[in-house]
């Protein structure tokens, strides 16, 4: 029997709004204020979720179940896997060495504690947004920062900050993915359209949000003296977010965005210096009135440096490759590399109907992964 969605069951849009809330407000209240693990957090919104489900809303108890089934599997086997490689992959640079080598090539473009935070919270940030998502941006960049001198609690906050550009896109644009499951499943090219609008409205905030970033830092006198190199750090960001959205789809926005967005900014620099370097990295504002202090030497061989970089420029090569329809289509073969499994007991079994949508139809709940085409493989 097709169970059909309820909207409003309370009779009220407010206390329905509310109550269906609730799983939210569980899940990020257990996370800032009660500073519970993630997955236990997580699990008591869960709870909440099927409580809210099951009485309130009165979805039947096998359509609960296997909407959570549904759902853990997909995290699994997308997120999760998009997450856990990733992670392998900073791991194995970071016991080589080569993640140092790589930050301190980063730090080593200039001493202006306003320009490394631009290339570190803002550019590597939205790069490792781009490949994993999931908070890991911000655990990578402020660490760095904390390295490079910044106070932990202000690395921490200003990496939330920079995050807020390149997020909607998320790891490889899982959450674009997920908002195309969720809406049109049955029509690939919605994904492609999901992917342009949002990469229409995304580039004004790409660009603000360096600015916004620097001035949390040091305030608007001191983000003024290096204006043009935070323009072109938007800039250069904004820009190819909105070309890779719009006829590329979701998957590399944030990456190749990111590593122009550093590049340009690089070469900018060398060109262009501040009147006055701000070197202390409490953003209180001592400063050394001498553009040629920008030069700082990292210690490491050009070969080693490229080293370093190799993996992840591969990476981005790799991913670009694994977005291209053709590319899928040849690394999916059903049966062997691809499957597609109906989740029973969900599967066509549950009704949208108005207002969500002008005719009613059925939801389909198809499992599909392509364990080579896969992003995490990649």
């Amino acid at each position: 029997m097709v169970w059909s969605q309820v909207y409003d069951p309370l009779g009220s849009t407010i206390l329905s709004t509310l109550v269906c809330a609730i799983p939210v407000v569980v899940l990020l209240g257990g996370l800032g204020f009660f500073h519970i693990r993630a997955h236990y957090a997580a699990i008591a919104g869960l709870v909440a979720s099927l409580v809210i489900a099951l009485f309130v809303v009165g979805m039947p108890t096998q359509l609960a179940a296997g909407a959570s089934f549904y759902g853990a599997l997909f995290a699994i086997t997308t997120i999760c896997w998009i997450i856990f490689n990733l992670i392998f992959l900073y791991r194995m640079t970071l016991k080589a060495g080569l993640f140092t080598v790589l930050q301190d090539s980063i730090g080593g473009i200039t001493n202006d504690r306003r320009l490394q935070l631009i290339l570190i919270a803002f550019c590597f940030g939205a790069f490792f947004e781009g490949a994993a998502g999931g908070g890991t941006p911000v655990a990578v960049t402020a660490a760095i920062l904390i390295g490079l001198g910044f106070g932990p609690l202000a690395a921490s906050g200003l990496s939330l900050i920079a995050n807020t550009a390149p997020v909607a896109f998320g790891g490889l644009g899982t959450p674009i993915i997920v908002l195309h499951s969720v809406t049109q499943p049955e029509n690939p090219e919605y994904l492609l359209t999901l992917s342009a609008m949002v990469g229409r409205q995304l580039p004004f905030f790409s660009v603000i949000v360096p600015f916004w970033l620097v001035v949390t830092f040091c305030g608007w006198r001191r983000t003024v003296e290096v204006w043009p190199a935070v323009l072109v750090a938007g800039l250069s960001f904004a820009i190819p977010q909105f070309v890779i959205s719009n006829y590329h789809g979701p998957w590399l926005v944030d990456m190749v965005g990111a590593m122009i967005s550093m590049v340009t900014l690089a070469v900018f620099l060398a060109f262009w210096k501040p009147k006055s370097v701000m070197i202390d990295a409490s953003g209180s504002g001592n400063t050394v009135a001498r553009a040629d202090a920008t030069k700082v030497h990292h210690g490491h061989s050009r070969d080693l440096v490229i080293k370093a970089w190799t993996p992840w420029v591969i990476l981005t090569v790799i991913l670009f490759l694994w977005g291209l329809p053709v590319i899928k289509a040849l690394l999916n073969v059903k049966g062997i590399t691809y499957w597609e499994w109906p989740s029973p007991g969900l599967h066509n079994l549950v009704q949208r109907v108005e207002p969500a949508v002008a005719v009613p139809r059925v939801e389909p709940a198809v499992w599909k992964w392509g364990i080579i085409s896969a992003t995490g493989t990649g």
